[in-house]
């Protein structure tokens, strides 16, 4: 005779899984990828695809040998992790640092936590940092978009706008895109292009978040926050003559990218309403600080792994439990 199993209520199951919220996060990305493509043309989808392989590979390789469990790469993790880590390289970055960056996400930056759920870190900005720092020559050389006509390691390369707003900043002078409109919906402008996968089309960035909130995959406080704190600092400074207006703070670089999909991973952000919006304003706060008085250019990777490492005390900001007493 079979033993029935009991549970306290609610027995309604939500239709939530984490290959579906990953499946979601991945289409999301999509329309991101197909600006990108249309940008640096086959030197995108060939990043893309060493990185998502990699990481697929390298987590199947510690599950089965080395933490001899069963692997499970139907969740969908190890795609996205690969995925927002192309994100956030230049398309003409050599295959073997792809490969190097995509090890180091998943092997330092996930399992060695014990896997999903258990990271502490994002683990696609930790392959990201960690390339950073490593090998800084080749992750800062930026090919100009020229579409399907760009060859994968041979390409003209020029500067980020965020390079030259660092260069304007350090001269005592305010640095503007000439075309805000094009920035928003594709590139930015020819004689500035340059820049990561991630980076090409702020429109096509805030589709996908969009997107991810009318699912609820994903909820309005921490990319709001973010956004709000970046807008505010650097209206502030701005009015004070220091870097560049709001507008081009929020569409260059790597802010949209990272306030909707890296800030808003479920196991490395907070839990609760007041921790995330927290959470946010300490991003935006350190981006502004790193961008203008810091020796990078761009600190949203460096501002989300430091809020990461917060994200323990902030969950201990929590609402007072039904009919809890409160302490004197």
């Amino acid at each position: 005779m079979s033993q029935l199993i009991t549970s306290a209520a609610p027995h309604v199951h939500s239709g939530d899984s984490v290959q579906k919220n990953m499946l979601l996060v991945i289409l999301a990305l999509l329309p991101a990828f197909v600006v990108s493509m249309i940008a640096f043309g086959w030197s995108a989808l060939i990043t893309t695809c060493i990185s998502i392989a990699t990481c697929v590979l390298t987590e199947w390789c510690i599950t089965k040998f080395m933490l001899k469990q069963q692997p499970s790469l139907l969740d969908l993790s190890a795609v996205l992790t690969g995925l927002l880590l192309a994100f956030n390289l230049p398309s003409n970055l050599p295959w073997w640092m792809v490969v190097l960056g995509s090890v180091f996400a998943i092997g330092i930056g996930k399992m060695v936590f014990g896997g999903l759920g258990q990271n502490v870190f994002n683990p696609a900005l930790v392959g990201r940092v960690f390339l950073l720092i490593s090998f800084p020559a080749a992750m800062t050389t930026w090919p100009v978009a020229k579409g399907f006509a760009t060859r994968y390691l041979d390409a003209e390369t020029a500067a980020t706008p965020l390079s030259y707003m660092k260069n304007a900043i350090a001269d005592h002078q305010q640095f503007e895109l000439d075309s805000l409109l094009d920035s928003f919906l594709s590139c930015v402008p020819e004689h500035i292009m340059g820049g990561s996968l991630g980076e090409i089309s702020a429109l096509a960035l805030l589709i996908g978040g969009l997107f991810l909130i009318c699912m609820r995959v994903i909820s309005w406080h921490i990319p709001v926050a973010i956004l709000a704190t970046i807008a505010a600092f650097t209206g502030i400074l701005s009015a004070c003559g220091i870097g560049s207006g709001p507008l081009t703070h929020l569409l260059t670089g790597g802010v949209m990218l990272g306030a909707i999909f890296m800030a808003t991973d479920y196991v490395t952000s907070p839990m609760t309403a007041w921790g995330k919006i927290i959470y946010g304003i300490g991003i935006g706060i350190i981006v502004v600080v790193i961008r203008t008085w810091g020796s990078y250019p761009e600190g949203m990777s460096f501002a989300i792994l430091i809020m990461n490492g917060c994200v323990p005390l902030l969950n201990r900001i929590a609402p007072k439990r039904f009919g809890e007493v409160a302490k004197k």
